[in-house]
């Protein structure tokens, strides 16, 4: 494949500096945490996927904070990344207490989202754009996913085939197959469910390029010479030490976890946002950055799935850090 070398290499310097502005961050450094005029003015994800503050929540409070059923967990996750709003979450735990598969009921949920609707004005998150047809015939997008839910955990059979799954793309596949979830959700679903202790696959046994990957993907290559997409993912996280030292780069991995198929798919997504800027010549369907850089004062816990073992790490590497 031909590289166009200067969004390449942006895609590993960006990389780099969004790391080191995470570490300045949790490490409660003074602002400003970079010289970046892009990086000043724009919202960008984490580098890992894992460390963004909605999966932060869904790793803490939806999957770990207490001990469920495997398919419960499932459940928690499946409702919460629909959703994908912290806000919602919160507020529907306050009317319906804990969210439990045993006590869900689809108009109690149903009644409970449009009280939020109503006071809040909205129930979802805008990191992903979801499928909004009405393929359970209720015209409200959450009456149409709760009734996915229950087609899901209903009997239990479609989350037994789940938990039966035995590689990230065979969970992947089966998720695939229901409505109102397209490939790319279906991916980001799976890796979610993945967090949790049910499931224990490589996250790089398998990807799936989202569209901001793609457009991403397109900027920093000339020609893909046949290769996939998902192949290009693969390509950039197994050469990712040998381009950081060709760049001269320090990046500063999560605790010695190096990126994996999902941050470095969501990674080209970012590089897509920040080549709309830097390189505005290149054309694609997104023309500008729609949000702008607002800053958080709340200090973040970290914490990860336990069984990648970094959470040991946390504690000694940033003081004051609680895991």
């Amino acid at each position: 494949m031909k590289i166009r070398e200067e969004v390449y290499n942006t895609y590993w310097r960006t990389a780099a500096e969004r790391q080191e502005i995470f570490f300045k961050k949790i490490l409660n450094s003074p602002a400003p945490f970079t010289a970046d005029p892009i990086y000043q003015n724009y919202k960008f994800c984490n580098v890992y996927r894992a460390s963004d503050r909605v999966s932060q929540f869904l790793i803490k409070d939806v999957i770990y904070k207490q001990v469920y059923s495997s398919e419960n967990i499932l459940f928690r996750i499946l409702l919460f990344r629909l959703l994908n709003k912290i806000e919602t979450w919160i507020e529907l735990e306050m009317l319906l207490g804990a969210i439990q598969l045993k006590t869900f009921d689809v108009d109690k949920y149903a009644k409970a989202l449009d009280s939020i609707k109503a006071r809040n004005g909205v129930i979802y998150g805008n990191a992903f754009i979801l499928c909004a047809n009405k393929s359970f015939g209720f015209e409200k997008k959450h009456q149409n996913h709760l009734a996915l839910l229950r087609k899901v955990f209903k009997n239990g059979t479609f989350s037994a085939e789940l938990i039966r799954s035995r590689s990230l793309k065979e969970l992947f596949e089966k998720l695939r197959t229901l409505p109102l979830i397209g490939n790319f959700m279906a991916y980001q679903i799976a890796i979610d469910f993945n967090y949790s202790e049910v499931f224990d696959f490589d996250e790089n046994d398998f990807t799936v390029a989202g569209p901001g990957a793609i457009r991403g993907i397109n900027k920093c290559f000339v020609d893909l010479e046949g290769k996939s997409y998902e192949y290009m993912i693969q390509f950039i996280v197994e050469n990712q030490d040998k381009e950081f030292k060709r760049l001269g780069l320090t990046f500063k991995s999560l605790f010695g976890r190096p990126m994996h198929a999902i941050d470095c798919q969501g990674w080209f997504c970012e590089t897509d946002k920040y080549a709309r800027v830097k390189f505005p010549e290149l054309k694609s369907n997104r023309v500008r950055i729609k949000t702008l850089y607002n800053p958080v004062s709340k200090k973040m816990e970290l914490f990860y799935p336990p069984k990648w073992k970094i959470n040991e790490s946390i504690q000694s590497t940033l003081p004051g850090i609680r895991a």
